[in-house]
């Protein structure tokens, strides 16, 4: 598993795109892989034949584990932890050096070898090692492995992945108790089921018992699956883990303040139609939310001081000289923001082409960390959900974020009368350590005046 985001120590196995038996070539995605980031596809290095798949879909691995084998032409295939030890040898052989393991996406090869926990060898061979005796031969072919090992020696901790552990914790059984069917004494789902349903069904007593009845077997474990058939539980990891932490950090550390305007932007819709229908516009997304990015960053360029973020390591203020314009995004893996670079250096035509690429980009779960990094300034748009206005938390390292209400016909005074007119609510919070009250409400009624007299996204452009 390679470090694919900045340092990130961990990757969750989302899907595999080949299996044991399979040709790879280099550079051709085996495996797609989720980061506290962002989802990203992984290649492989050389050619080869899959030899093994370390991990299952949905195991979260640690950054420097094997996660493939790949037996390539003239090598030998990493082995998989699966499988059985070699026969005990006797305690002053020297064991032989292990291959050097080869890592995805050109990070080398690991040095460091992989640990296992050591296994016990049987009592006859610790037995003739203190002797200096050799144990006797074994036979020429082993018998067949039994369907079911027995269950874990006492002392010893059984071997089962994380999820098993986590639902034999929920259904209350002990792993020490079951027994193991899968390869190398591994208790499996099917085993732990199986405990479980042992545990709620009466056994039948060999011979008739002298007491008056048999005691009713414990009521927890029903009790615990009828509460489980009623909930669902969801782990919290990858983009929306990460997600939680910085709104919990964000709203903790900078003091917000939130502002709201509502005003009329009857004029930028009928400007949207007539960029709609613009031929030198053609083939492009025009809509609200770029005319509304565009005066964003219109009173950016009059109030440039909101452009900044808090540096309290060195207890400074850092003002920002480009816009990476944030937009807040709502994916089946949590809400992620990722930013148009130098957004304030395009035009009108270069920032809806940007937008859509970013939106398409995060609605296929391909957004990259890179795009998410560096961002000094955020839109969120909740009018596309019917709502009016919210109060939104900051970004991590910026100072404002601006939420976009929903634009809807309403009554409004225009020219002394009431007329129907399409009328939004906008929403600024900002960190009040570095922008006072004065520079936000200047920042976001500017952002409205270009948005009800859309004409100033020229004249104070």
């Amino acid at each position: 598993m390679p470090d694919v985001g900045e340092g990130l120590t961990e990757a969750e196995i989302l899907k595999w795109y080949v299996q044991p038996g399979d040709t790879v070539t280099d550079g051709q995605v085996v495996c797609e892989v989720e980061t506290a980031k962002a989802a990203v596809e992984l290649p492989i290095p050389f050619d080869g034949v899959v030899h093994a798949l370390l991990f299952e879909e949905g195991t979260t691995v640690d950054v420097g584990q094997v996660i493939i084998s790949v037996q390539t032409e003239g090598g030998a295939a990493a082995e998989a932890p699966v499988q059985e030890a070699a026969p005990a040898v006797a305690a002053e052989e020297p064991a032989a050096p292990e291959a050097r393991q080869p890592v995805l996406v050109g990070y080398g090869v690991s040095t460091a070898s992989t640990k296992r926990r050591p296994r016990k060898a049987p009592a006859g061979a610790a037995t003739a090692a203190q002797n200096g005796t050799a144990p006797a031969a074994p036979a020429a072919a082993p018998a067949p492995a039994p369907a079911a090992v027995p269950a874990q020696p006492t002392g010893e901790r059984p071997l089962a992945k994380p999820p098993v552990r986590k639902l034999a914790k929920d259904l209350g059984i002990d792993l020490a108790a079951v027994v193991p069917t899968g390869d190398g004494g591994v208790v499996t789902r099917e085993d732990v089921h199986a405990a479980a349903a042992a545990a709620i069904t009466p056994q039948a007593a060999p011979a008739p018992a002298p007491v008056a009845a048999q005691a009713p077997a414990p009521a927890e474990v029903p009790v615990r699956e009828a509460r489980e058939a009623r909930e669902t539980r969801i782990p919290v990891k990858g983009v929306r883990k990460v997600t939680a932490q910085a709104m919990v950090g964000s709203a903790f550390t900078a003091p917000h303040v939130t502002e709201f305007i509502t005003f009329d932007v009857t004029r930028t819709m009928k400007l949207v139609q007539e960029l709609k229908a613009d031929p030198d516009l053609a083939g492009l997304r025009i809509n609200p939310l770029l005319l509304i990015a565009k005066a964003v960053l219109v009173a950016i360029r009059r109030n440039p001081d909101v452009n900044a973020s808090w540096d309290e390591a060195a207890q400074e203020i850092v003002l920002k000289h480009y816009v990476n314009l944030g937009i807040a995004a709502a994916t089946p893996r949590g809400l992620i923001v990722p930013n148009i670079k130098d957004a304030d250096a395009k035009t009108l035509g270069e920032l809806s082409t940007a937008l859509s690429e970013l939106v398409a980009t995060a609605r296929d779960g391909k957004t990259s960390p890179a795009d998410m990094q560096n961002g000094t300034i955020t839109i969120t748009n909740v009018g596309v959900f019917g709502v009016d206005t919210g109060t939104p938390i900051l970004n991590p390292g910026e100072s404002a974020i601006l939420a976009v209400g929903a634009i809807k016909l309403q009554p409004w005074v225009h020219k002394g009368k009431v007329k129907p007119r399409h009328v939004t609510t906008l929403a600024l919070s900002f960190d009040h350590r570095l922008i006072d009250g004065e520079l936000g409400s200047r920042f976001l009624a500017d952002i409205a005046a270009v948005l009800e007299h859309p004409r100033r996204l020229i004249t104070w452009s």
